[in-house]
């Protein structure tokens, strides 16, 4: 067979959200209104994973971890998002395959924003889009086009331009080479059109009443919001089949390795994006690869997305780097077995230094690490005096006169700014004082506690901290114990430096100008 080919389909901000999760959900979450055939057929044709969590809840730091095959504080400025620089002295699993004679490319997001442009897999020598990039804006795009040729001919458009970007990128491969192509679609970011779930997919926002998690109002205008963000993760879904149907024309399909998963959780919502609980740091992992993974097998393992990149170099006969710290899931991969396969991955590690606004005077971080269990997640937050969600700018008095709310759904800076604007933020800082708001609006937007314990077999939503309950004192201190440990050995400068390089600069650099 060769070498095989390496397809990874890697969205910006695509949390957990496709039908196939809805046989460890039931119908009890926002999966219950969606289907995603696609990836769908990757899980059935291959293997899904139930427990994939992210190195770091933010995309450069996320996508600097698979890029090296490390935790992302071992990335140098990798590991913020805004001023990030890559440093050209790491390898990278992209670079690596194609000094080995692949042929590598990439369409749409891979690293950054950051300096210089997603040179971790070769920069603008190696990105394919000469039909354009509208997929990134597809409910904006699509609603706009179709005015004048209808919703359904204004979606083929944007497939067309996901179709032709591949095909540049396969016309373009040498005869006989294997290739890796990275397709990252950025449409599940912010923002979409406003009412797209309803109008351009059928989505009903009120279908989602009771199936909404605790820490969110069950309230029309959140619900419409994530109706909104499930039609991007239809559409996202539409052009992973794009790639899937072409692939199996030209006879490729089948000696390629297809990945599918996120960056980090769903953007706009309290305690997600940014946050290291589940609903910030959990997301789809399927993979399909004809005769070395066996069909329909479900794992539970819990697993730091940031083992791909070895495991793609693993998967192409070449020896991962000893730099790398993140270890192959390829035995995973190529196991019969089901449920929980390996003994050894029963933990991840997780964390994050700065994203884009946190504690905005100094430009300082909010850091945390967690560990997450089976049953168990732990968070220690470093600097609890610190607001996680970015300066208030006055929000956090609830007596304070309200500010506009059109300004919170649409500029990020407004208040409270590593939370992405959104209606749902709008909303919810909107409401802020009202009784049935208020304990939400504390627990998604106010100071955390230094340490934080959530039972997930009895509270999944992450509602109660029990870290100061005695009856959890063993297993946070064994939780603690063992985090601790990981960060000591893989030198994080939360822990090992007593003056931590995240606290000034080049770490703390002041953004460039928003264009």
């Amino acid at each position: 067979m060769g070498q095989p080919n390496i397809v990874f389909a890697f969205a910006d901000d695509w949390g957990r959200y496709a039908s196939a999760y809805r046989q460890v959900e039931g119908d009890c979450t926002p999966n219950a209104l969606i289907e995603t055939p696609n990836f769908d057929r990757v899980a059935r044709e291959g293997v899904m994973f139930t427990n994939a969590l992210v190195p770091a809840p933010s995309c450069t730091p996320c996508r600097s971890s698979i890029l090296a095959g490390r935790y992302f504080w071992q990335t140098g400025l990798g590991a913020i998002l805004q001023c990030a620089e890559w440093d050209s002295s790491i390898p990278t699993y992209p670079l690596i395959l194609e000094d080995a004679g692949y042929h590598i490319g990439y369409t749409y997001k891979v690293w950054g924003p950051g300096t210089p442009p997603n040179e971790p897999y070769g920069g603008r020598r190696t990105a394919y889009a000469p039909a354009g990039a509208k997929f990134g804006q597809f409910s904006h795009v699509v609603t706009e086009d179709a005015k004048s040729v209808g919703v359904e001919a204004a979606k083929q458009l944007r497939y067309d331009e996901v179709r032709q970007n591949l095909d540049a990128f396969l016309d373009d491969r040498p005869e006989d080479r294997p290739f890796c192509y990275w397709w990252g679609p950025t449409n599940t970011h912010r923002t979409w059109e406003r009412g797209s779930g309803k109008a351009l997919w059928g989505l009903e926002p009120d279908d989602l009443e009771g199936r909404m998690p605790a820490f969110l109002p069950d309230v029309h205008d959140v619900r419409e919001d994530v109706a909104d963000y499930l039609g991007e993760c239809l559409a996202l879904d539409a052009g992973l089949g794009v790639i899937l149907d072409r692939l199996d024309e030209i006879g490729e399909l089948d000696n390629t390795l297809v990945v599918v998963s996120g960056d980090h959780g769903i953007p706009g919502f309290p305690r997600a994006k940014c946050n290291l609980y589940d609903i910030g740091c959990e997301v789809a992992l399927a993979a399909r690869w004809p005769g070395k993974i066996k069909p329909g097998r479900v794992v539970d393992d819990i697993i730091n997305i940031m083992d791909l990149g070895p495991t793609f170099l693993e998967a192409a006969g070449i020896a991962p780097p000893e730099c790398m710290s993140a270890r192959s899931l390829l035995d995973v991969l190529e196991s019969p077995a089901e449920g929980q396969v390996d003994p050894g991955r029963t933990f991840a590690v997780m964390g994050r230094e700065r994203h884009v606004a946190c504690a905005r005077e100094g430009n300082l971080p909010y850091p945390q690490r967690s560990i997450r269990t089976k049953d168990y997640l732990y968070i220690r937050n470093f600097e609890p005096d610190r607001w996680p969600m970015g300066d208030p700018n006055g929000m956090d008095d609830p007596n304070a006169e309200p500010i506009d709310f059109e300004a919170l759904r649409w500029n990020t800076f407004a208040a409270y700014g590593d939370l992405d604007a959104s209606p749902t933020k709008a909303w919810m800082v909107h409401h802020r004082a009202e009784e049935h708001v208020r304990e939400q609006f504390e627990i998604g937007f106010g100071k955390r506690p230094a340490e934080e314990l959530f039972d997930l077999r009895k509270d999944p939503h992450h509602m109660t901290n029990v870290a100061d309950d005695a009856e959890y004192a063993s297993v946070r201190e064994a939780l603690t114990a063992r985090m601790m440990a990981v960060l000591k050995e893989q030198d994080d400068p939360r822990v090992t430096e007593p003056d931590c390089r995240f606290e000034s600069m080049p770490y703390t650099a002041e953004p460039p100008p928003r264009k």
